[in-house]
C-alpha cells in the first residue's frame, strides 16, 4: 500500500534519486485514524506487527488487528477519564501492548510519555516532577512496578495505575480490561498541531530536556523509513531500540506502517549477537537498523549469511570505519548511516540512489533546508568546521521538529537564536555534498591551539584489534591547555598493562598528525553510560 502517498509530494532528479520533498495533511491528521485504521480498511490482513520473545512466544498481529486492539484500549483510557492533553508515562519494554497502548493514546488525543524500563525510582521521580503525569502503563517486569509506586507515593502524586499481562497489588489489570472494552471507537477530535509524544532526552550533559512533538511528528518519518531505511510494502522492518527512546518513533511505527511494511520485534533483556542474526533469518528480516554499538559486537564474531535481508543502517553515534569495512565484508552490504536528535527527525543521511560513503553522515533530508554556521552566524566555508543548523521554512517551523520543551521556553528561545535551530553538533562538508561528523561543540579538544574533534581519533584507536571500545576526551594540561586522552575498553584475550598502553599510542600516534597524538591512555572495564546507551563524556573528562 502506497498510503504515504496520500500526504506528501515527491519530485527526483535525473539519476533517480529523491531531490524534494512536502508534506500535504489535514488539520485534524491523526495517525491512529488516517493511518491505521486507514490501512486496516485498505489491507486488513497484512501484516503490521511480528513479535517474538526470548522464551519462544510469538504472536504476528495485522492492521486489522491493530484497529480493533487500540479501539479497546482507547475505550480504557476514556472509561477512565483519560482526555486529550492528558499525560500518560509508559514504559512496556518491547511488548506488543505498546503498539495498542501507543495507538490509543494518540486516538484519543492524550499525550505519550514513552520512558524506558531502566529508570531508577529517582529517574521516575523526576519526570513526575517535570509532567503533570496523569496515568502510567508499564511492564510487571523488572521490579518496575515498585518503582513507579514508590516514586508517585514520594511524588504525592494523583496517578491512575496500570500494568499489562499481570495483575500486580495497587495496579489495575490494563489487559483484562482491554478484553472487555468495545473494538469499535468514534472519532475523537483532535489537530495537527496539539502535542502527541513527550520524549526526555538521554542527559548526556544534564539533566534530561522535556521534548515535545505534534501530530506531524509520524509524517517526517517518511523519509526515514522508505528512503533512508528503505523499508518496503510488505517488508520486515527490524530496528533494535526499546520502545522508551526516539530510535523506536524512527524504525519501529510510523514510518514504516506509513509505508506498508510490518515491523519486527524483538522482546529481549539480554544481547545476543547470535540470537538477533538468528531472528533476522527466522522470520526473513528485509531491512534492518541498529546502532553503532550493536554492529561492533556483531563483527566481533563469525556473521552467518543473512539471505533476506537487502538494507542496513545505523544512528545514534558515529560509525568508525573499521566497523564498516568489517560488516560490509561479511555481509555485502553497505551500512547507511543517518543521523538526527531527539528534538528532530531524520536530518542527514545516506539516501537511497546516493553513493555509500564510509565514515560520512550523509547529505541533507530534502525534507529540511540544513546548512554549516560559523559562530557569528555566517556560512562555513566547504572543508572547514561548522554547526550544523535547520533553517526555517517560508518563517514557519519545519515539519518533524518538536514544538517545545517541556515547560522551559527561554532554552527553546536559545536554540532557536538568530532565526535557525542549533544542533550543537559540529560537522564539516566536502565538494561532494557529504557531511562529517566533528564532534558535539561541547567535545571538541582544543589543544596546542587546535581544535581535534573526538571523533577523528576514535577512528583510528578502533582500527586496533585490542579496542572493544573507546572514548577519547580532552584533559587539563599546563602546557597544552588540553591533552588528549583515550579511554578503551579491551578486547576480549587482551590485559590492560602498559605494554597494551604503549602500543597503542604508537599505534596511533603513526598515522596522525602530531597535534592529534594521544598522550593519556586508560583502560576502563566499561564505559560510563547513560541509559540510552550514551558514552557520558563529561563524567570521562572528570
Amino acid at each position: 500500500m502506497n498510503l504515504y502517498q496520500n500526504f506528501c509530494r515527491e519530485t527526483f532528479d535525473g539519476k533517480g534519486r529523491l531531490s524534494r520533498f512536502a508534506l500535504d495533511y489535514p488539520e485534524n491528521f491523526n495517525f491512529g485514524y488516517d493511518v491505521v485504521d486507514a490501512m486496516a480498511d485498505q489491507a486488513p490482513d497484512q501484516r503490521a506487527l511480528v513479535w517474538c520473545d526470548g522464551e519462544g512466544r510469538q504472536a504476528t498481529f495485522t492492521f486489522q488487528d491493530l484497529r480493533r486492539r487500540s479501539n479497546q484500549a482507547a475505550q480504557v483510557f476514556l472509561q477512565a477519564g483519560i482526555r486529550r492533553g492528558d499525560h500518560v508515562m509508559v514504559a512496556l519494554k518491547r511488548h506488543y501492548e505498546y503498539w495498542f497502548v501507543t495507538v490509543a493514546l494518540h486516538k484519543i488525543g492524550a499525550i505519550l510519555i514513552p520512558v524506558t524500563h531502566m529508570l531508577t525510582q529517582k529517574d521516575i521521580l523526576y519526570r513526575l516532577q517535570s509532567a503533570p503525569i496523569r496515568a502510567i502503563v508499564c511492564t510487571p517486569q523488572n521490579d518496575v512496578p515498585e518503582k513507579m509506586a514508590g516514586a508517585v507515593a514520594e511524588a504525592g502524586a494523583n496517578c491512575l495505575l496500570w500494568t499489562v499481562q499481570e495483575t500486580v497489588p495497587g495496579f489495575q489489570n490494563f489487559s483484562q480490561a482491554m478484553e472487555g472494552a468495545p473494538d469499535t471507537l468514534e472519532r475523537q477530535p483532535t489537530l495537527a498541531t496539539d502535542p502527541m509524544i513527550l520524549y526526555f532526552t538521554s542527559g548526556t550533559t544534564g539533566q534530561p530536556k522535556g521534548v515535545v512533538h505534534d501530530y506531524t511528528y509520524p509524517l517526517a518519518h517518511i523519509l526515514t523509513a522508505k528512503y533512508w531505511q528503505q523499508a518496503q510494502d510488505g517488508g520486515l522492518h527490524f530496528t533494535v531500540a526499546e520502545t522508551g527512546w526516539g530510535k523506536a518513533s524512527w524504525g519501529k511505527i510510523y514510518g514504516q506502517w506509513l509505508v506498508g511494511s510490518a515491523v519486527m520485534v524483538f522482546d529481549f533483556d539480554n544481547f545476543d549477537p547470535k540470537r538477533l542474526v538468528a531472528i533476522i533469518n527466522q522470520y526473513g528480516v528485509t531491512s534492518f537498523c541498529a546502532p553503532p554499538t550493536i554492529y561492533r559486537y556483531l563483527v566481533k564474531k563469525d556473521l552467518p549469511p543473512m539471505p533476506t535481508l537487502r538494507y542496513a543502517t545505523t544512528a545514534g553515534e558515529q560509525l568508525n570505519p573499521e566497523v564498516f569495512r568489517q560488516f560490509t565484508q561479511a555481509t555485502g552490504l553497505p551500512l547507511m548511516e543517518g543521523y538526527g536528535q531527539t528534538e528532530t527527525t531524520l536530518l542527514l543521511a545516506t539516501f537511497a540512489g546516493w553513493d555509500v560513503v564510509p565514515g560520512a553522515m550523509g547529505v541533507p533530508s530534502p525534507l529540511y533546508r540544513i546548512r554549516l554556521k560559523n559562530s557569528d552566524g555566517s556560512p562555513t566555508p566547504v572543508g572547514e568546521v561548522g554547526e550544523i543548523v535547520v533553517l526555517p521554512q517560508d518563517e514557519d517551523r519545519p515539519v518533524g521538529l518538536f514544538s517545545q520543551y517541556l515547560q522551559d521556553p527561554e532554552r527553546y528561545e536559545q536554540v532557536w537564536a538568530g532565526g535557525v535551530y542549533h544542533t550543537g553538533d559540529a560537522a564539516w562538508q566536502d565538494e561532494k555534498g557529504y557531511f562529517w561528523f566533528h564532534g558535539r561543540f561541547d567535545d571538541i579538544i582544543k589543544t596546542g591551539g587546535f581544535r581535534v574533534g573526538p571523533y577523528e581519533v576514535e577512528n583510528v584507536l578502533m582500527e586496533h584489534p585490542a579496542v572493544l571500545e573507546c572514548s577519547v576526551v580532552g584533559i587539563p594540561d599546563p602546557l597544552r591547555g588540553q591533552a588528549i586522552k583515550a579511554v578503551v575498553v579491551p578486547a576480549a584475550g587482551y590485559e590492560a598493562n602498559r605494554a597494551l598502553e604503549k602500543e597503542l599510542r604508537e599505534f596511533c600516534n603513526s598515522q596522525m598528525a602530531p597535534y592529534k597524538w594521544i598522550r593519556v591512555v586508560e583502560f576502563v572495564e566499561a564505559m560510563p553510560k547513560t541509559i540510552s546507551g550514551k558514552i557520558r563524556k563529561t563524567e570521562l573528562r572528570g
